[in-house]
């Protein structure tokens, strides 16, 4: 008899966005669970993949990223955020922002080493600090607008705290961090050599007039920080997993020396088209206005339900709180929805270490108004 080696991850399970979409797929359901559009990605920018390939750009590209395309995200960092990253030895493009996220926690934890997350959270972040020998502690966000109390966060901040982690727009609260919270986390930060992670994949959808403001505006977080974004989420594009970081660049030769062994590349027609559509600018600044149009139609259509909703301030997820409609565990509710409604969600309790329950379902909204007006009607039979 063989004798296995004991899981490092003995209590982690299938993703709940796997379980979710599969149960949705079972079931016919419209899926409003997994963070992905329902329609496609701009033509040009799959005709500018398809040419590239045929033109035989098909081999590795650099382990860093075409030059092209990390030249245009230096241009872009510049427009957007008046800072613009050198892009030899500061931007690392990656095969979507998991790797990114995964290379940067794997390049700098250590055995021992504490990490601070914001909960709800990403669910693979945790996981990563664990293979790393690290420690997850969790700071609690503060219902009901899931902003982050910092005096908190200073109490759980020790001798091993070697990174916090925030994701702003936020997965899966859609809360939004303005400068007032990077002032106090530079502070909070100041005089230690404690790195931070931003995950910042919806930067383009910020609503109601606000802006998003980067980790790259504050000069004093910038020199410390590792900042994730995602082409994926900004061209529609979630299956081709292609994203990228912008870090010092210390911290970017550390990044990519556990890059280089993750994926080594990512796949070169895209990151050249990519590059090339990149010109559109239109396409990523109209899209707070695109995904805000989705997000109120999606809310006015929830009216005609029981749930409790505030409207998201960023992301393309929507929250909606149950408690009117029953006490049961959220994960329950969300697959009986599933099964007998026919809609598929993803339960917040899943974002929490400890599967704290707050009777919230998470809806994505990156869908066609045909199939968000179909949900929201049989979720008004609940």
């Amino acid at each position: 008899m063989i004798s296995y080696p004991i899981s490092k991850l003995p209590d982690v399970g299938t993703s709940i966005f796997t379980v979710m979409s599969a149960l949705a797929n079972e079931h016919r359901a419209i899926n409003l669970s997994q963070g992905f559009p329902d329609f496609n990605c701009p033509e040009p920018l799959v005709n500018l993949v398809t040419r590239y390939m045929q033109e035989g750009f098909n081999q590795y590209a650099p382990m860093a990223g075409m030059p092209q395309l990390r030249h245009k995200i230096s241009l872009k960092t510049e427009k957007l955020y008046g800072y613009r990253p050198d892009e030899e030895t500061e931007i690392t493009v990656t095969s979507g922002a998991t790797e990114a996220l995964n290379a940067a926690i794997t390049a700098v934890v250590k055995p021992g080493d504490e990490v601070v997350l914001l909960e709800p959270c990403y669910d693979s972040y945790a996981p990563v600090i664990r293979l790393c020998g690290g420690s997850p502690i969790y700071v609690p966000l503060v219902l009901p607008d899931f902003s982050v109390d910092w005096d908190q966060v200073k109490k759980r901040i020790s001798s091993r705290t070697r990174m916090i982690i925030i994701n702003t727009p936020h997965n899966p609260t859609g809360a939004v961090m303005g400068k007032q919270d990077m002032d106090r986390l530079a502070n909070l930060l100041s005089g230690s050599d404690i790195l931070v992670l931003s995950d910042e994949v919806y930067e383009h959808m910020v609503f109601d007039g606000k802006q998003h403001y980067s980790v790259l505006q504050h000069p004093q977080l910038r020199e410390r920080s590792f900042v994730v974004s995602s082409f994926g989420k900004t061209y529609h594009t979630t299956g081709w997993k292609v994203g990228y970081t912008i870090a010092p660049p210390a911290l970017t030769k550390e990044l990519r020396r556990v890059h280089q062994f993750i994926t080594f590349c990512t796949p070169t027609p895209f990151q050249l088209a990519i590059a090339d559509f990149m010109d559109e600018a239109a396409h990523y600044l109209e899209l707070p206005s695109f995904y805000q149009a989705k997000r109120d139609f999606f809310v006015e259509q929830l009216k005609q339900t029981r749930f409790e909703v505030v409207p998201s301030a960023g992301t393309y997820f929507q929250l909606a709180k149950y408690s009117d409609i029953t006490v049961a565990y959220d994960l329950d509710f969300a697959k009986q929805l599933t099964i007998e409604t026919g809609v598929a969600a993803i339960p917040v309790s899943a974002f929490y270490h400890n599967k704290t329950d707050n009777k919230y379902l998470r809806f994505c909204f990156a869908k066609s108004e045909e199939t968000l007006k179909a949900a929201a009607e049989k979720l008004a039979k609940v």
